[in-house]
Formats: C-alpha cells, structure tokens, sequence
C-alpha cells in the first residue's frame, strides 16, 4: 500500500476586509451593535462579488518557495503555511485589490477622490514611469490599533490625521479628540461628527493611506500621492495589501516568533466606511424638489428605519461653489423619487 504523507498547515495571518455599508445598523456602527447583532451579520457578510484579492508574481513565487498558500475568504485573506516552516524575517507578501461591482463606488466612502492613472516621461532615463494616485496601500508596518488586551485590534490603516486647508470631501480627521467627516471641500467646508472620541472608533481607510509618491530625480509631473504602477500591478487596482514578515519593535503586529508562524496569528483588519450624503427627495412625476435632510445621513444596507423611502442604486451627485462643477464641491447628496 503507498505511503500517506499529511502536511499541517498554521495560518500566518488574516486581513479582514469589513464594508460598513453592510454592517452598520442605520446611523449605529457595526462596533456599537450588541454582541449577538454582530455575530449574526458577521455570518451573512461576504466580499463575493464585491472585491477580488489577488497576490503578486512576487508573492506567488515566495508562496511557492514556502510551499504555502493565500486564499480569499468570505471576509478578506488568509495566508497558511506548512508547520514549523521557517519564514524569512525579511519576507514580504503584497496583494493587490480591485473592485469587482461599480455598486461599490456609490456607497463607499472616500471614492470622490481622483485616481487617474499619469504617465510622465524621464528623458536621463528614456523612461515613462506610470502612477495611479490616491491608491491606498495597507500595511502592518504603518497600521495603528485600537484598544488593548484580548480586545486589541490590529488596523492596517494610518491614523486618521488632523484637519488640513487643503482636505476634501469625505476626507476623515481627529479634532479635539472627535472623529469628524468633511462634507465638503476646503476652504470652508462643512463637517458631521462620527464620534466624540476617535479612538473609541475604528481606525476607518483614510486619506493618509495613500502613500507620498517620492519622483526619481528630475522627473516632473507625479502626483503627490499613490503608487508607481508596474507590470505586476494591474490598471484598475484600487488598493495595495502589503505585510511584511516583522514590525521591528512590534510583536503584535508581527507575523512570526523565532522565525514560525505564531500560536495567537495576528488578525489585520482593513475598514470601509459607508457613504454619508444628504437625501434629496423630489416627486416622481415631476422631479421637482419636494423635501431633503438636514444633515448627510449614512448609506447603509439595513437600518435608516423611519417611513419615508430610502436611496436606491443611482449616482451620487454633488452641488458645486457657484454652480461650476470644475469648483469646490459644497456638499454630495442622493435624489430619491417617491
């Protein structure tokens, strides 16, 4: 009879992906729900058809090397490798995200910002470099927790920063301790407040996780944040994952003990937050503005309960300082027919 050789596998770590437009309860974070609420949406929740997960030839080839694996789950990913593999310290493994629904951008925050993809042209070198901006890069390097013991989380998002002149709508800052959303472009610019105390809150994708873009010498043109695209890294990328082995001074965050993987694996989360806009209601026949909120409200899967119609699929829109639309965006809002 031939022999059976069984390969243990140890996960190294997971990223979680959680899109606050499927989890919130209306106006109420996910993280504010009551246990058993949250476990029951945790269950039905799923990235299928929402995002796709892939790794870099790099990735996959050190994949290889490790005789590991990394699979997209309902939730984000997760990467496993066979039991008392050594893992290099300096090992690197990146993923890039792209969107898989264009549903995605209605209701996701922070997906006003440009992201044009710019070519610029280096004549020292003969070389046209390629960047896309404002593509975020999530990194265990630069990610910041929330809380602490058993109820420690590990975000791979930046700290939300304070208030800057030059912020944009739906840019997130930390003001006097309170997590405020802009509602419109600076100067000037409105904001609602998401909570008196930022960090009671999750550390949500922002606007410092795009990278500063840093030009080879010489070359004009770049934008001031994003990443340089390869062959490796599709057009239509919207973030980049990136988790290094060890956080130098980090045990929390790192992967490895002694070069394997760790008995308590570190948990990544990367958190989306939902849309918040005015509600513009307008008569169905006519179109004719009929009434709209007083505040943005936020654009959630389940909840908003009240007895008026809530937004359905349909394009966001936003109305401009005096009317010109190449002006400073005052505020964005959704129309509903009723």
């Amino acid at each position: 009879m031939a022999e059976r050789f069984t390969t243990g596998y140890k996960r190294l770590f997971e990223v979680r992906i959680l899109h606050h437009y499927w989890l919130d309860e209306g106006a109420v974070v996910y993280d504010n729900l009551p246990e058993a609420v949250r476990t029951k949406k945790l269950l039905s929740y799923s990235l299928n058809g929402i995002v796709s997960i892939k790794p870099l030839p790099s990735t996959s080839g050190l994949l290889n090397g490790l005789k590991a694996f990394a699979r997209q789950t309902t939730h984000g990913l997760l990467v496993a490798v066979p039991k008392n593999t050594l893992v290099p310290d300096d090992a690197l493994f990146e993923f890039t995200i792209e969107i898989a629904g264009t549903e995605f951008f209605r209701y996701s925050s922070l997906t006003l910002q440009e992201s044009k993809i710019i070519e610029c042209y280096s004549p020292g070198e003969d070389t046209i470099y390629r960047f896309k901006e404002n593509v975020p890069v999530f990194t265990n390097l630069t990610g910041i927790p929330r809380g602490s013991g058993a109820g420690k989380q590990l975000f791979l998002s930046k700290e939300i920063p304070a208030p800057n002149a030059s912020d944009k709508v739906e840019y997130l800052v930390i003001s006097g301790g309170a997590l405020l959303q802009l509602t419109g472009n600076q100067p000037g610019a409105g904001t609602i407040e998401l909570s008196p105390s930022a960090a009671s809150m999750p550390v949500y994708y922002n606007q410092q996780d795009s990278p500063l873009i840093v030009a080879p010498p010489g070359l004009t043109g770049a934008p001031a944040r994003g990443i340089t695209l390869t062959s490796d890294i599709p057009d239509n990328v919207f973030g980049i994952i990136r988790i290094a082995t060890i956080k130098p001074g980090d045990q929390d965050y790192s992967c490895t003990n002694g070069g394997l993987a760790k008995e308590n694996y570190p948990v990544f989360q990367i958190r989306i937050k939902n849309r918040s806009v005015i509600w513009k209601y307008l008569n169905k026949n006519t179109g004719v503005p009929v009434s709209e909120s007083t505040t943005p409200l936020p654009l959630t899967f389940s909840g908003n309960a009240g007895i008026k119609q809530k937004p359905s699929a349909g394009l966001i829109k936003a109305d401009y300082e005096g009317g010109d639309p190449t002006g400073r965006i005052e505020r964005i809002f959704t129309e509903i027919f009723e």
